[in-house]
């Protein structure tokens, strides 16, 4: 496993909220995990045929280009699929208790306004979108 996903890791595991984390090799084998056995085959093996299916759909759209980043968020949890190298690096973060106060409008990509990007996935100078 190279440094970069030695790095990325270290990252996801220090940020607050964090549930679960692990690391998918390109044959879609996990290789570190801190999670469970049976948790860490679901996620590798469901999350591993979405980045196929992201990944293809991207390069559909322009050839040139690639998945970098997959977010998927549900009521309780957010999951973020970093590829790295042909490894996918899966960080499950749980949501915090939602502020009722928060807007409800939608900004000009589609989510809610004042929710933040997760800190572990920006990239040092980058804004993270």
């Amino acid at each position: 496993m190279g440094e970069e996903v030695e790095a990325q890791m270290k990252r996801i595991e220090a940020t607050k909220g964090v549930i679960g984390t692990l690391v998918v090799d390109p044959d879609g084998v996990p290789i570190r995990s801190t999670l469970d056995q049976s948790m860490t085959l679901q996620y590798a093996g469901q999350l591993r045929q979405l980045v196929i299916l992201a990944r293809s759909a991207v390069r559909d759209i322009d050839p040139q280009n690639d998945l970098s980043a997959l977010r998927v968020r549900s009521k309780s949890n957010e999951i973020i699929v970093v590829t790295e190298n042909n490894y996918l690096v899966i960080g499950i973060q749980k949501l915090p208790e939602p502020d009722v106060s928060m807007s409800r409008e939608v900004g000009v990509l589609g989510s809610p306004l004042g929710i933040e990007y997760p800190g572990w996935l920006q990239k040092e100078g980058s804004d993270g979108y």
